[in-house]
C-alpha cells in the first residue's frame, strides 16, 4: 500500500479525504434503517464498512497519507491485462451476468456492496497521477457522472422489474397498479418543475464556478490536438470509425439508430409491460434495447473518453498517454484472405468485382438469406405474430446493430479490416 517513490499532492490528499468522508456518511445512512429495525447485525456490518472508509479519510488528512498510493505492480498488471478486446469482453460478460442474476444482483445489500467496492477501488485509483489527470479533466467529469447515473437507473429499473415479476407470479398486481398516481398539472406538476428548474440552475452555477470550461484556442492547422475527440455524446460514433468507413459509421449506422427508435412502437407486438416495470414479460425487447444502449453506446463512450489516447491508441487506465506510442497494425481484407492466403492466387490486374466477389456474396447472404432463415427457425414465433413487413424491419435493425460487434470481433481475432474493399468506387464495408 506504500510507494515511497511517488508523493500525492496536498490538494489530491484533501480531495480523497473528503471523498472517503462522503462514503462514510453514505454507509452510515444505509446502516441507520437497520438500526431502527433493531437489526443490529446488519447495522454493525455497515458501520464497520463506514469505519474502513473513515480510516482512509483520516490517513489522507494526515501528512503520512501522501505516500498511500496504489502499488505500481497492481497498476502495471491492470494496464497489461486491459485492452480493447478484454474491455469489451468484460463489459459484455458483466451485462449478461446482470440480466441472468438480476434478482440476486439487484438486492439492495448486494448492489450496495458492489458500489462500495467500486468506490474503494476508485479512491485508490485516483492516487495514480495518470488516472487522476484523465478523470479530473473538466470535460471528462460528466462522463464519470454518466457511469454512476446509468448504473443507478439500470439498477432501479431492474429492481422494480424483479419486484413486479415476483408479485405477478403470485397473482398480485404490479406496484404501479396499486394506487392512483394521477396528479393535477396545477399545482403539483408546475411546482415540481419549478423546484427542479431551481435545483438544476443552482447546480449549473456551482459547476461553472468550480470547473473550468474546456475551451481550446481557435482552430489552426499548425496546432492539431492529439487526440482529437468528438463531443462525448459522439464518442461512440468515433469509436465505430475504427471498424467502419465514415459513410457507414457516421451516416448509415446513426440513421438506422434514429429509424429504429422511431419504428420501435410500430413493430412491437407485445402488449404486456405497458405502464409498469417488468422483465419477464418483455425479455427480448429489454435485453436488445439494453445491449444496444449500455454495451454498444455507453461502454463505447467510456472507452473513447478514458481509454483512447494520442493517435487513438488504446491506453490502460493507469498508463501514461505517450504520443510516441506505436502499435503495429497488420489489418487485411477478406479478399486478401480468400485469394492470397486460401487459394494462393495473385490479385494483380484482377477485376474489382471478381476480387471482391467473396465479400459481396457474404454481405448479401447476411442481409438477404439470414432473415428468412431466422423466420423459419429461432425467430419463427416472432414471424408468426409480427407478420412479414414488421418482422423483416425488426431483423434488419438487429442486423445493423449486430454488425458492430461482429466487425469488432473480426478485427480483433483475424485482423480483418474490410469485408468488401472497393477503393475504385470509394466503397468499403
Amino acid at each position: 500500500m506504500h510507494n515511497h517513490e511517488e508523493v500525492l499532492s496536498q490538494s489530491l490528499q484533501i480531495g480523497l479525504g473528503v471523498f472517503y468522508l462522503l462514503v462514510v456518511l453514505m454507509n452510515l445512512a444505509f446502516a441507520y434503517p437497520y438500526y431502527r429495525q433493531k437489526n443490529f447485525k446488519m447495522a454493525g456490518i455497515w458501520a464497520a464498512v463506514a469505519g474502513v472508509f473513515l480510516l482512509h479519510a483520516i490517513l489522507y488528512f494526515l501528512p503520512a497519507g501522501s505516500h498511500l498510493i496504489l502499488p505500481e505492480v497492481i497498476r502495471n498488471g491492470v494496464d497489461y491485462a486491459m485492452n480493447a478486446v478484454s474491455y469489451f469482453i468484460i463489459s459484455v460478460l458483466a451485462f449478461v451476468l446482470l440480466l441472468r442474476f438480476r434478482k440476486q444482483l439487484t438486492e439492495p445489500v448486494t448492489a450496495w456492496s458492489i458500489l462500495n467496492v467500486v468506490l474503494l477501488f476508485a479512491g485508490w485509483a485516483m492516487t495514480s497521477p495518470n488516472f487522476a489527470a484523465i478523470i479530473t479533466k473538466p470535460d471528462n467529469v460528466p462522463i464519470t457522472m454518466l457511469i454512476f447515473s446509468v448504473g443507478f437507473f439500470t439498477w432501479l429499473g431492474l429492481r422494480k422489474a424483479v419486484i413486479n415479476d415476483e408479485r405477478m407470479a403470485r397473482g398480485e398486481p404490479p406496484m404501479e397498479k396499486l394506487g392512483d398516481d394521477k396528479v393535477l398539472v396545477w399545482p403539483d406538476l408546475v411546482y415540481t418543475e419549478l423546484i427542479a428548474m431551481i435545483v438544476v440552475t443552482f447546480g449549473l452555477v456551482v459547476w461553472a464556478v468550480f470547473l473550468k470550461a474546456p475551451l481550446e484556442p481557435p482552430a489552426s492547422p499548425a496546432r492539431i490536438p492529439n487526440p482529437s475527440k468528438a463531443p462525448w455524446y459522439f464518442l461512440g460514433l468515433q469509436e465505430m470509425l475504427v471498424y467502419f468507413d465514415p459513410w457507414m459509421a457516421g451516416v448509415v449506422l446513426p440513421t438506422f439508430i434514429i429509424v429504429g427508435l422511431v419504428a420501435m412502437p410500430y413493430i412491437d407486438f407485445n402488449q404486456k409491460g405497458n405502464g409498469y416495470f417488468t422483465f419477464n414479460q418483455r425479455v427480448f425487447a429489454l435485453s436488445t434495447w439494453m445491449f444496444g444502449f449500455v454495451v454498444l453506446w455507453v461502454v463505447l463512450i467510456v472507452l473513447g473518453t478514458f481509454l483512447r489516447g494520442p493517435n487513438w491508441n488504446f491506453f490502460g487506465p493507469f498508463e501514461e498517454w505517450d504520443p510516441h506510442k506505436t502499435v503495429p497494425l497488420n489489418n487485411v481484407n477478406l479478399s486478401d484472405y480468400f485469394w492470397l492466403l486460401w487459394l494462393g492466387y495473385g490479385m494483380e490486374g484482377m477485376n474489382w468485382f471478381v476480387r471482391e466477389l467473396p465479400g459481396i456474396i457474404l454481405v448479401l447472404a447476411y442481409f438477404i438469406v439470414l432473415p428468412p432463415l431466422l423466420a423459419k427457425t429461432v425467430m419463427r414465433k416472432f414471424f408468426i405474430k409480427m407478420g412479414f413487413m414488421r418482422f423483416f424491419i425488426l431483423v434488419t435493425l438487429l442486423q445493423f446493430m449486430a454488425s458492430l460487434p461482429i466487425k469488432m470481433v473480426l478485427r480483433w481475432t483475424i485482423n480483418l479490416k474490410y469485408i468488401v474493399f472497393i477503393p475504385e468506387a470509394f466503397f468499403n464495408i
